[in-house]
């Protein structure tokens, strides 16, 4: 949530700061602002609503610097103002940028007060601000009032710092939220995502947990949570340019749809060349995955929806048991551990603050192996796990995820079939079946995505309702799911899903001429059972909207509407039929004219409880 950047230059780095907060659009925020050293004094500019304003508003007083900070604010403590907009300054001397949660910050605003603070905002990163303008006009460094401040600090943080009297240093730090520090030549940055800096430089080091650096122009020094030097390695970043362009496509969301076969493809390209073997989940694998007795993946959002649907895979091809929880609600459980079994945590970002932490908490429990799923690379979750799948789907910018979704899918399903294998419950001619499954796949999600102007022509219907029932059966019951998420987070229509054999036992008293039910009906062995469960919608005047494969011998009527996908594909499914509900909230969304990229109140990447 929320997004930094920062710069240290011999050139004026307004532009860059503008930039990157452009760059850092796509993870939600209500305002955005910056803070520039001008030479006697920090300007700072801070704007509700787009960067675009915020940056007309620099453009008209002129703004430059060579040293600055900037952010993207999604609100959590205090409404969405200009006054709670970051930067936030202290006595004109200290300016600094957050993402996270303060914890503790109520009581350091009491302590601050008495110490003749006053405080403009209702802001927990206003806090930050004083604190560390307390240590440093005490006397210390501005590196030491920032790691004095922060060892005070409980919750999750990464911060920018700029001080006025101090032109040539640029501080930062990070506890439970992701920040990165840019290298370049004479200049360097910082930023809570490298897209952010990609036009500056793209050599980064991510800090780690507790780290605090000293950037200048000419280097960069760190010390760990220990207060000991540390020298991280340098990643040089493989994120195009291109993949963060709109191209010829309207909204981003509307771009990632269409680029599911290229993303799948080239995720399914890392299978074949492992084939489903241990050392597709690195070099640990071998080892741990033949004496597992279980698997428990913890995930939130579209994240958890693939873990459900990996539950039904996992348990029928590898015949292992399988739970799949809500991070959120794991972490804060008695749970119970069991070191044999497996914890499988699924995160686009690799930077989920409640994934992150329940991690941790079944570390602390006594499972001893994790694998991460994941599509950014060195992101925190898969440097917290033994085992790592990374995705390949490139940059997901839209809010509303779709190609991180389905090829998160194509992992879990590889995580089946390995289990299978080395359990021997998947002989070589399964295991060629289900290569040959995976070969087919992008292709048969772009026959699904050719079923677009149909699609279009739903979502008229769709766009005046305000509720809508999704419903499914099996393993495609997480699809339903699914797609009501994504109806109800970009559309803004009520929207749930229900397993089809649960509607008679409560959600049918809802059904009537103004309730549409999308059923997700594949040819598969509950068909029949799914088209009894359409009669009781029928029978109460429900209209149905039916997304069959070509040969479930579906026909249309009076209240049915029957798209038909591909033919049943076995057991990926759930991959094709993903597509038409991800379509289906897009082009709802279009029809009422809502911010399909940037839904209101979420975020992409989720870095706070």
């Amino acid at each position: 949530m929320c997004g930094i950047v920062g710069a240290i230059a011999q050139r004026n780095i307004v532009p860059i700061l503008v930039e990157g907060l452009k760059r850092l659009e796509y993870r939600g925020y209500d305002s955005a602002g910056i803070a520039v050293l001008t030479g006697s004094e920090i300007r700072r500019v801070r704007r509700v609503g787009r960067v675009a304003e915020m940056e007309n508003a620099a453009a008209d007083e002129g703004l430059q610097g060579l040293l600055g900070i900037g952010h993207t604010r999604w609100a959590t403590h205090g409404g969405v103002t200009e006054f709670n907009a970051h930067p936030h300054i202290s006595f004109g001397q200290i300016a600094v940028v957050h993402n996270g949660i303060i914890e503790n910050h109520e009581e350091q605003r009491l302590r601050l007060k008495e110490l003749g603070y006053a405080f403009e905002s209702q802001t927990d990163t206003e806090v930050i601000a004083h604190l560390v303008h307390y240590y440093y006009q005490s006397g210390r460094s501005l590196f030491d009032a920032v790691k004095q401040a922060t060892r005070e600090l409980t919750g999750a943080y990464a911060i920018g710092v700029i001080a006025l009297d101090r032109p040539d240093e640029l501080v930062c730090a990070r506890m439970g939220c992701p920040l990165l520090v840019g290298l370049g030549e004479g200049e360097n940055f910082i930023a809570s995502d490298v897209s952010a800096i990609l036009s500056a430089t793209r050599r980064v080091i991510f800090l780690e947990e507790g780290d605090i650096g000293h950037l200048t122009r000419d280097g960069v020094k760190l010390i760990d949570k220990d207060d000991q030097p540390v020298t991280r390695p340098v990643h040089v970043s493989d994120v195009s340019l291109a993949s963060l362009e709109l191209g010829p496509y309207s909204h981003f969301m509307q771009k990632e749809i269409h680029e599911q076969p290229k993303a799948l493809s080239d995720t399914i390209d890392t299978v074949l060349d492992h084939g489903f073997n241990a050392s597709l989940f690195g070099d640990a694998a071998a080892s741990v995955l033949p004496q597992l007795q279980g698997v428990k993946i913890l995930a939130c959002g579209t994240s958890y929806y693939a873990g459900l649907t990996a539950k039904y895979w996992i348990e029928s091809i590898a015949g292992v048991s399988c739970d799949v929880e809500i991070a959120s609600e794991y972490r804060y459980r008695a749970a119970f551990a069991n070191p044999q079994h497996l914890v499988v945590t699924i995160s686009q970002s690799g930077e989920t603050l409640d994934t992150m932490e329940a991690l941790k908490y079944a570390r602390e429990l006594g499972h001893r192996h994790a694998l991460s799923i994941c599509n950014v690379r060195e992101s925190a979750i898969p440097r917290a796990s033994d085992l790592v799948f990374y995705t390949r789907a490139g940059a997901e910018i839209g809010v509303a995820s779709t190609k991180a979704f389905t090829t998160q899918l194509v992992g879990l399903f590889a995580l089946a079939v390995t289990l299978g294998k080395v359990r021997g419950r998947v002989d070589a001619a399964a295991e060629a079946q289900y290569l040959d499954e995976l070969r087919h796949l992008p292709g048969s999600v772009q026959h699904a995505l050719n079923l677009e102007p149909q699609i279009k022509l739903w979502a008229e219907q769709f766009s005046g309702k305000q509720h809508a029932l999704f419903l499914g059966r099996g393993v495609h019951y997480p699809i339903a799911l699914e797609g009501a998420l994504k109806l109800k987070e970009i559309s803004y229509i009520h929207a749930e899903a229900y397993p089809a054999g649960e509607l008679k036992h409560g959600p049918l008293a809802l059904v009537d001429d103004s309730m549409p039910v999308v059923v997700i009906a594949p040819n598969d062995s509950l068909l029949e059972k799914v088209k009894s469960n359409m009669q009781e919608v029928r029978a109460r005047g429900g209209e149905l909207f039916v997304f069959a494969d070509l040969d479930s011998h579906f026909s249309e009527s009076d209240g049915v509407h029957v798209i038909r996908t591909p033919r049943h594909v076995g057991t990926l499914s759930p991959v094709v039929h993903a597509i038409p509900v991800q379509m289906l909230a897009y082009h709802a969304a279009l029809q009422r004219g809502t911010d399909v990229d940037k839904p209101r109140n979420l975020a992409k990447s989720v870095t706070v409880e």
